[in-house]
C-alpha cells in the first residue's frame, strides 16, 4: 500500500501551500489549485525579471535624450560622440549624472560635440 502521510510527501505539500500564502480563494487552500498557481507565479516573475532589465533600460536611456536635448544635442549624437572620444560610460551612468549632476553632463555634452 502506497503511503500518502510521509513526511517527505507532507513537506513538500507545505512548502508549496507556503509559497502560494498570499494568493486569493482556493489558491492559497487548495493543495492542486496552489501548485499550478506557485509554478505560474515563477514563470511570472522569471519574465518579469527580464523585463525589469529592458524597462530600466529604456527609462534612462529617456533621460539622457531629456537632458541632451537641453544641451542642443541628440541622444544618438551624444552618444556617438562619446563612443569617438572614448568615454566609456554605460546609460546608467549617463543617466545618473544627467540626473544627479548638471554640469557635469553639460561638459560631457561639450566633448561629444
Amino acid at each position: 500500500m502506497r503511503a500518502k502521510s510521509g513526511t517527505i510527501h507532507s513537506k513538500r505539500r507545505a512548502r508549496t501551500l507556503k509559497d502560494a500564502k498570499g494568493f486569493r480563494g482556493a489558491r492559497h487552500r487548495q493543495y492542486r489549485m496552489a501548485k499550478q498557481s506557485v509554478v505560474k507565479a515563477g514563470v511570472h516573475a522569471y519574465n518579469s525579471r527580464r523585463q525589469l532589465k529592458r524597462q530600466m533600460r529604456a527609462l534612462w536611456i529617456v533621460r539622457i535624450n531629456a537632458a541632451a536635448r537641453l544641451h542642443g544635442l541628440s541622444y544618438s549624437r551624444l552618444i556617438h560622440g562619446l563612443s569617438e572620444k572614448g568615454v566609456a560610460l554605460d546609460r546608467k551612468a549617463l543617466a545618473d549624472i544627467a540626473f544627479g549632476d548638471p554640469l557635469a553632463f553639460k561638459t560631457l555634452c561639450e566633448s561629444a560635440r
